[in-house]
């Protein structure tokens, strides 16, 4: 198992330790609740240095990108990035992930750790432009500090103008006393914050002087990290997207883009002009109970006919929400679904997406 660089920090501060796509990484300290309102209603930090950096560098590095990525990758300028995916050939996505544009010819992969052997031999295989392609995931740490006082505590530490800086931009400049910082106006909680890109040997400088500002930080773990993209309606790749499920169904529509051709866009394109059949939509439950991933969405027979991808008791809606893939025939809000809990079947109805609007 794979060790963070500050690992031994995180378990000096409480944080309750887990396996989590090969690295030792923390789940909680004081609380899930806790921490989810602290990222809701003030700032948190969260080490997520499991995530993958992937350089690709090339004169051809632009239509090598446009091949295997849904989004326009031609939209890009130095400066921006673009959420989007890597269709895979049977209709389904081999990974979802942040992709920057550094200057041209040159941009930065940032895809999920679980992913990273497949994802590196699905780029390599289709590497017929001549690019450079070069891993650099085991020299870069990752915080992400979230939540509505996040520019204000990261002003203190930088001059670069961080209120200045868009949603789905970055700056590359000096924080803390550290140089070459990426620092990144993203992140997977749908509050205000910043992902912060650091070599490995200065992280512990940053991550300290986050804990010397005027504004109290707190360390937030994976755990709430998963309640807060939930109530904003975030895919996670494993459970609401995966090799079988189509950016289409999954209501990423919106990085697909047909304006080019890339990898097996002919089938996806048949999808959104109505050929998908299923739908990923947001549920919140109607009787008691929580939804959890895999349980059966039925019908009043009990038959299966979907499942439940993500679920949860919401801290900032207090309800027990969920997400799903149903038929398309179920799939406009407050269609009502029975979802199987043990030997029980209980009530949910279908609603718009996010859950916290």
């Amino acid at each position: 198992m794979k060790q963070l660089v500050l690992s031994e920090i995180h378990e000096s501060l409480g944080g309750k330790m887990v396996e989590f796509a090969g690295y030792n990484m923390p789940v909680q300290y004081e609380g899930v609740k806790a921490e989810h309102h602290t990222v809701r209603n003030e700032v948190g930090v969260f080490d997520v240095s499991h995530m993958g950096e992937v350089f690709v560098n090339g004169e051809k590095a632009l239509d090598f990108l446009q091949y295997i990525t849904s989004n326009d990758v031609s939209k890009l300028t130095p400066g921006k990035i673009q959420y989007t995916c890597l269709p895979n050939a049977d209709g389904g996505i081999v990974d979802d992930f942040l992709l920057y544009m550094l200057e041209e010819n040159r941009y930065l992969l940032v895809v999920n750790a679980s992913n990273m052997e497949k994802d590196l031999a699905w780029i390599n295989k289709h590497n017929t432009f001549g690019c450079t392609i070069n891993n650099q995931s085991d020299n870069y740490s990752l915080l992400a500090v979230q939540g509505p006082k996040s520019i204000e505590l990261l002003q203190e530490l930088t001059d670069v103008n961080l209120s200045d800086i868009k949603y789905y931009n970055f700056k590359m400049g000096s924080i803390a006393g550290v140089e070459g910082v990426i620092l990144s106006r993203t992140g997977y909680t749908g509050e205000i914050g910043f992902e912060l890109y650091v070599k490995n040997e200065d992280v512990k400088q940053l991550w300290d002087a986050l804990f010397t500002t005027s504004i109290e930080m707190k360390p937030i773990g994976l755990a709430a990290r998963d309640t807060l993209r939930l109530e904003k309606g975030f895919c996670l790749y494993g459970n609401d997207i995966n090799d079988t499920t189509s950016p289409i169904e999954a209501g990423l529509g919106w990085i697909t883009k047909f304006t080019k051709e890339f990898i097996n866009h002919e089938e996806l394109k048949a999808q959104k002009e109505g050929g998908a059949t299923r739908k990923l939509v947001g549920l919140e439950l109607i009787d008691k109970g929580i939804a959890r991933k895999d349980y059966p969405i039925v019908d009043e027979d009990g038959n299966e006919i979907g499942v439940v991808t993500s679920g949860t008791m919401s801290p900032s809606l207090n309800k027990a929400i969920a997400m799903a893939y149903v038929p398309k025939g179920l799939s406009n809000v407050d269609s009502e679904v029975l979802i199987q809990v043990r030997k029980k079947q209980i009530k949910a109805k279908v609603v718009a997406l996010p859950f916290l609007k």
